[in-house]
């Protein structure tokens, strides 16, 4: 009985050694698989969910960097080349960023670009911007298939995209779609001139840059500031204020691009500051004298009574104008586009806070309608005047709040310079 109890108990032992030792050999082989492909990511330069954000879709640093891929013979796209003003597609939504003053850490507000250390992206601090008419360099879409997308509804110029919302990838900017991982995007936007201007400096020796359009951003503790990681290109650049120094010093680059001194297929006349990709200043070919909603120069005139009126023949459907204002709301009941009006043509860039609140939810709205109201008659924030809709109680008071809280910053509201969209206290 003893050399049998021994025989199974030296069975059962050598079946335990087995088992440990194919155990041991599966956790080998998953400590060589996950190193390879930690390694494969690494290699891949463009990031993973492991090792950082993803900037490109493919997310590959090698097929961006093909010259074969490039979407100019200037560059690749996160060079971000502008050849025609035109190439700036409109597009109305957000959440989106604002990288275009980024770059130095010397300013009232720490809008820095840091370079990673293998010089490849840079962290740049942004302002995030809560809705708005923005542009977006159609050579500088990082997601491959949305940029033929683009291209094929809107011409590699983007010419035939004048309009607002026109182009395909507006839709996945403002819907957070446009790449895996990140909800926010980099793009332009003339918000923020009032308070913090707009210019050019021509860097004509090449050194690294972020190209920050369309790149991937995320909240971070500062209130309405976002972290944008944007590709880096080594190339001469156009920086969007004046008389700046080119070189930044340390681990800094400026948030810039590039507008070739002579352009094939440039509009003559076109000035080099109409052309770069940094500062679209005049409004996108085949949009008109204006871009409603727009700030700045750009922008269509606010609603003037017994001037601004719909053009015969425009073919606008008041009653789906009024639909699509009565059923966009908020989680509070209130109908977004009034108070979204109310706020939106009239910020200063430092009332974000305030417009956020006032749009959200209309990135997830149909206002196809409305945009193409305010376009026919060449106003801002209007449609809702020109068609009579009405907006309900709730919303009413929801306009007089957002109007006293634009008044309290010192900034007009619409009511205040048309009397119209101007609530019930």
């Amino acid at each position: 009985m003893n050399l049998i109890a021994a025989a199974v108990r030296g069975g059962f032992e050598n079946a335990i050694e087995c088992l440990l030792l194919r155990r041991l050999k599966w956790a080998v082989h998953l400590l060589i698989l996950s190193l390879l492909l930690m390694a494969a990511g690494c290699n891949g330069g463009g990031g993973s969910a492991a090792s950082g954000p993803v900037h490109f879709v493919p997310n590959s640093h090698p097929f961006w960097s093909n010259q074969k891929n490039w979407t100019t013979t200037y560059g690749p796209a996160y060079a971000d080349i502008s050849l025609a003003a035109s190439n700036f597609v409109p597009c109305r939504g957000g959440p989106y960023a604002l990288c275009y003053y980024s770059g130095p850490n010397t300013g009232s507000q720490d809008l820095s670009c840091t370079l990673t250390p293998d010089g490849k992206y840079a962290n740049c601090l942004c302002y995030d911007i809560p809705y708005g008419v923005y542009f977006v360099d159609i050579n500088g879409i990082l997601n491959h298939k949305v940029y033929e997308d683009t291209i094929a509804k809107c011409g590699v110029d983007g010419s035939l995209c004048g309009t607002i919302n026109a182009a395909p990838v507006c839709q996945q900017v403002s819907q957070g779609t446009l790449m895996p991982g990140s909800s926010v995007y980099s793009t332009f936007s003339l918000e923020c001139i009032p308070t913090n201007g707009i210019g050019i400096t021509n860097c004509t020796q090449a050194a690294p840059y972020a190209g920050c359009m369309t790149a991937p951003c995320k909240k971070t503790d500062q209130p309405e500031i976002v972290q944008c990681s944007c590709p880096v290109y080594d190339g001469p650049y156009q920086v969007g204020q004046n008389e700046q120094a080119c070189m930044l010093g340390s681990d800094l680059v400026w948030s810039a691009a590039y507008a070739p001194p002579v352009a094939p297929g440039v509009v003559s006349g076109a000035s080099t500051s109409e052309r770069s990709a940094s500062a679209p200043i005049a409004a996108p070919a085949g949009a008109g004298t204006c871009l409603p909603d727009a700030p700045g120069g750009a922008g269509c005139p606010l609603y003037m009574p017994g001037v601004t009126m719909i053009p015969p023949n425009a073919g606008i459907d008041c009653a789906e104008v009024c639909h699509e204002y009565d059923s966009c709301k908020g989680s509070k009941g209130v109908q977004a586009g009034y108070t979204c009006d109310a706020t939106l043509c009239t910020d200063q860039c430092n009332d974000r806070d305030l417009v956020g609140p006032a749009c959200a939810g209309l990135s997830g709205c149909n206002i196809t309608e409305i945009i193409k109201t305010e376009t026919a008659a060449s106003c801002s924030c209007c449609a809702s005047q020109l068609c009579g809709c009405n907006p309900s109680a709730k919303t009413n008071t929801a306009i007089a709040a957002v109007d006293q809280q634009q008044r309290d910053r010192m900034i007009q509201p619409q009511c205040d310079i048309n009397d119209t969209l101007c609530g019930t206290p």
